[in-house]
């Protein structure tokens, strides 16, 4: 199972279905951004549904408890508002409702981009911070991180996000925490300030 928090117009929930085996769920607070994509995936298999595909109506600090533990991918793809800020360790309320998804031999993953010109409050841009401050933020859910490196394209356009699309002229980073037993989007290396940091994080297991 894969659950996408903050799936917004849920094409990456879509993307992650694209294998029949997968049980793919998208959550996100504003059921106005979802009504399409449900629409869709409610439909008949030969009309184009999706029947391994469900849409939550929930924000990220407060999951649906049934949902607690459960799935072996979580993601967070391109955050903004309060959930950006619980992937960097500005809230650690969103963060705790993010773990708690995570099955005990799960990953998180987490694509960010946090850039200067949307005035983050002091929130990290610099690819580097960027992804230290995701591995902080999960820490203390049993979340070490694992790996940190620059996103591909390739990666990026896999997302099956729709501001993979808006960012594709930007290059971007991995990096990813883990549960002890098992990105958060670095920056681009250009200059150009206008261009955001990207970053993957991954979280494997929990440890028990």
């Amino acid at each position: 199972m894969t659950i996408d928090v903050g799936t917004g117009d849920g094409r990456a929930v879509l993307a992650a279905a694209a294998d029949p085996r997968t049980l793919a769920i998208g959550l996100d607070a504003n059921a106005a951004a979802m009504a399409e994509v449900s629409g869709r995936a409610a439909r008949p298999l030969r009309k184009g549904g999706a029947p391994n595909v469900a849409f939550l109506l929930a924000a990220a600090e407060a999951p649906p408890t049934e949902l607690a533990g459960i799935a072996s991918l979580v993601t967070v793809r391109f955050p903004w508002g309060s959930l950006l800020r619980g992937c960097v360790g500005a809230n650690a309320v969103v963060a705790a409702g993010v773990a708690t998804l995570v099955a005990p031999a799960g990953s998180l993953e987490l694509l960010l981009a946090a850039s200067a010109k949307d005035r983050l409050d002091g929130l990290p841009t610099e690819p580097t911070s960027v992804v230290d401050a995701a591995a902080g933020a999960f820490a203390e859910f049993g979340l070490e991180l694992v790996e940190g490196r620059l996103a591909t394209r390739a990666e990026v356009r896999a997302s099956g996000s729709t501001w993979a699309r808006r960012l594709g002229t930007a290059r971007a980073a991995v990096a990813g925490p883990s549960r002890a037993d098992a990105g958060a989007r670095r920056g681009t290396r250009s200059t150009c300030a206008r261009r955001p940091s990207l970053a993957w994080a991954r979280c494997p297991s929990r440890s028990r």
